[in-house]
């Protein structure tokens, strides 16, 4: 083993310890999916899993919204956003909307979903000088409360970001947006202007261009940017702050003297990782194998997967703003990508050599504690490199906005949410017309388990399972996927009973859907509180001959 084996593998596991809080949105435009459904998703959000719905409010002239820092963090009580660092006007009337650390989704079907980006150090701010006020998380906030429309909330979100200065909360990196409604999908993406911008120097708080997402695509953000070129004049697909370009020409990253196009994503975004690269790999690849020649990366044989330490990793530009997907997708389908763990590629860390020891004839068993999360120690000990995979262990919460324009929005609108680990969690349907969600989904103390809490439950079985993973994820899979079978299976006598429900008694029609929800988010809290009964009748020690 050289001395350059040794230093991409150490390299690569930095790297991996270095984007933790890493997010993956995938979005699907209403003709490419099944049901003509817009799809937007995200995968692994800041730490408060918490989630609670903030009804819509009237104000007086003249009020003010309070500006936060810190609405991502948890330990601090629900309704509680952070500290107050600044003010905007407020407006008359707000929607109401769902909170996590991010918000995500309105009762007018507008959906959002977020992923970091990376960007030059030359733009990082440094908070304790900077002027700059309005995170990503806060403006995704005030575009629910105040938008219905996807367009009208790119121009909230970016009208904000540019007059309070767009702050970054995630490590001082930039961001990226995936705005939705029922007809359309914008990307938008932000980097910041470094800590010289003050609120009274005419100048854009941030740089920023979005593009519209063709409604027979798919995309995906796995913490990259993945806008290029930008035509200002095609307003109906392009839109960009004023300095977009100059800020690139500016610093040295664009000479418009070469000849050569601007092209967004080379300008701002610094020497692409391969944590990034492979998630795009992983996406274009199942869904558009055909589109071009993608690097061959599938395989089940273990001793490939020392392939990922040496191969070339290929160049972000390979990979598309978007592309029309070779068949039509289902929310099913982006639920299986948000629980993918790289299973049948190099990166499948279930598959590993350490995995495997000699049984009888000399035929390699694979071990029953085989697991896609090896932690920590595991990794140490089996000397086997960490790598992120879709689906994280040490997850938050995720969700997939399904949005149905054909129906009433109470209904319409289609909020599927998990906490933890995508892999072994499951999804419950939350619609836009609830007036509340289960009391256990509001509940989480990370310091302490709590028996009320459905992230502790999800937890505490995730963590169970490393007692014989391979069998326990069957029995898992066993009981939680058709509990989540009959939620599609229900939905159309659902979208029915609403419906006739609105036409009578809009209150009945919002009672019902919010019972329904609370049902099921208390069935799946209950199923995986008797998952763990299972887990630990069935794989404790005293049953493995320990």
């Amino acid at each position: 083993m050289n001395k350059l084996f040794l230093y991409l593998v150490f390299t690569t596991y930095l790297l991996s310890l270095n984007h933790t809080n890493a997010c993956t949105v995938i979005a699907v435009g209403k003709k490419a999916s099944v049901d003509g459904s817009v799809i937007v998703s995200h995968t692994d959000a800041g730490p408060d899993c918490r989630l609670h719905l903030v009804p819509g409010q009237s104000y007086k002239a003249g009020d003010k919204a309070p500006v936060y820092w810190g609405m991502t963090e948890t330990g601090r009580q629900l309704g509680n956003y952070g500290d107050v660092i600044g003010h905007i006007p407020q407006v008359a009337q707000t929607n109401s909307y769902f909170q996590t650390a991010y918000p995500q989704m309105n009762a007018h079907q507008l959906a959002i979903g977020e992923s970091t980006l990376s960007q030059r150090d030359e733009l990082k701010l440094d908070r304790s000088i900077c002027k700059q006020i309005m995170t990503i998380e806060q403006a995704q906030a005030f575009a629910l409360q105040r938008c219905q429309t996807a367009e009208e909330a790119l121009k909230v979100i970016t009208e904000l970001l540019e007059t309070y200065g767009f702050l970054p909360s995630c490590v001082d990196e930039s961001e990226s947006l995936v705005i939705a409604d029922v007809n359309e999908i914008w990307v938008l993406e932000v980097f910041s202007v470094g800590n010289e911008w003050t609120p009274d120097n005419g100048k854009p708080g941030c740089i920023w261009a979005a593009q519209r997402v063709p409604d027979d695509h798919v995309m995906i953000i796995p913490n990259w940017s993945i806008i290029k070129q930008i035509n200002v004049e095609d307003k109906t697909n392009f839109r960009a702050s004023a300095n977009y370009k100059q800020e690139a020409i500016d610093r040295g990253w664009y000479n418009p003297a070469s000849g050569k196009p601007f092209i967004w994503q080379e300008a701002y975004s610094p020497i692409p990782r391969e944590w990034a690269t492979s998630r795009f790999w992983l996406f274009y690849a199942t869904y558009a194998p055909n589109f071009k020649q993608w690097p061959d990366r599938f395989t089940d044989s273990p001793w490939a997967g020392e392939d990922q330490y040496t191969q070339y990793v290929e160049p972000v530009s390979l990979y598309p703003f978007s592309v029309k997907p070779e068949r039509k997708l289902a929310v099913q389908d982006i639920m299986a990508f948000q629980r993918s763990t790289f299973s049948g590629t190099i990166y499948d860390k279930e598959n590993a050599p350490a995995w495997y020891y000699p049984g009888k004839e000399g035929k390699m068993i694979k071990s029953a504690i085989a697991t896609p999360f090896p932690t920590k120690e595991m990794r140490q000990v089996m000397k086997i490199n960490s790598r992120r995979n879709v689906a994280r262990a040490r997850g938050e919460y995720g969700m997939i906005a399904q949005l149905r324009g054909w129906l009433p929005n109470e209904v319409g609108g289609i909020y599927w949410f998990y906490v933890d680990n995508a892999y072994t969690s499951a999804y419950v349907p939350i619609y836009s017309g609830v007036t509340d969600v289960a009391e256990c989904y509001k509940v989480y103390n990370p310091d302490y388990f709590q028996e009320n809490s459905i992230r502790w439950c999800v937890d505490f079985v995730d963590n169970l399972m490393y007692l014989k993973w391979q069998d326990a994820h069957q029995l898992l899979t066993s009981k939680r996927d058709p509990l989540e079978q009959s939620f599609f299976k229900d939905q159309k006598s659902v979208d029915a009973k609403v419906q006739e429900l609105l036409n009578k008694n809009p209150k009945k029609a919002a009672q019902y859907l919010t019972d329904l929800t609370v049902q099921r988010m208390e069935q799946i809290h209950q199923l995986y509180q008797e998952i763990r009964l299972d887990f630990i009748s069935n794989y404790t020690n005293n049953k493995q001959g320990i």
